[in-house]
């Protein structure tokens, strides 16, 4: 007898991406990404990227282009969201892989900068994969108006020698 390792993870592109598939991952939690608390409301993600394992699928990242204000000066950026990983399988680098494939993606995409907002506990995570913390104060769209996102916001740059701008940034919709 020998012993066969599993096929490796692959992503791939979703062609839709709803919430009998974030329940096929992470559960029917009625706070399944732990920012309830938060009181926001979120934009759904257009472009998704996931990976399948004996046909379940245990992991997805999802993007979508929105604008964005950066010391008033109006440009767009890529925001990423709706990462998850299923529960048994976390810390077998499903994360890496979907977020980074999707990454690759938004490198396509045009705007120069990928936007994240994250629980602190995964700012460590997020770090390994290059994106880097913003210090400053976001402010977000909201049903109510303008509020300044209460987690915590990183950054990647999507093309050779972007570098996040100093001064105030506010997103001219609802978070990701």
């Amino acid at each position: 007898m020998t012993d066969r390792l599993p096929p490796a993870p692959h992503v791939v592109r979703l062609t839709e991406y709803a919430k009998t598939d974030q329940i096929e991952i992470i559960g029917d939690s009625p706070d399944p990404f732990g920012v309830a608390d938060a009181g926001l409301t979120w934009l759904p993600k257009e472009d998704h990227f996931g990976i399948r394992q004996k046909g379940r699928l245990v992991a997805h990242a999802g993007l979508l282009r929105l604008p964005i204000l950066i010391r008033e000066v109006g440009t767009q950026v890529v925001g990423v969201g709706g990462v998850a990983v299923a529960p048994d399988l976390r810390g077998r680098g499903l994360a890496r892989l979907v977020v980074s494939a999707a990454v690759d993606h938004a490198r396509t995409m045009g705007p120069q900068h990928g936007l994240l907002f994250c629980r602190p506990p995964l700012v460590p995570l997020y770090q390994r994969l290059g994106w880097q913390t913003l210090e400053q104060d976001v402010h977000v769209e909201q049903p109510g108006g303008p509020v300044i996102m209460p987690l915590r916001t990183m950054w990647t740059p999507l093309c050779h020698g972007a570098n996040w701008p100093a001064g105030e940034v506010r997103l001219l919709s609802l978070p990701m």
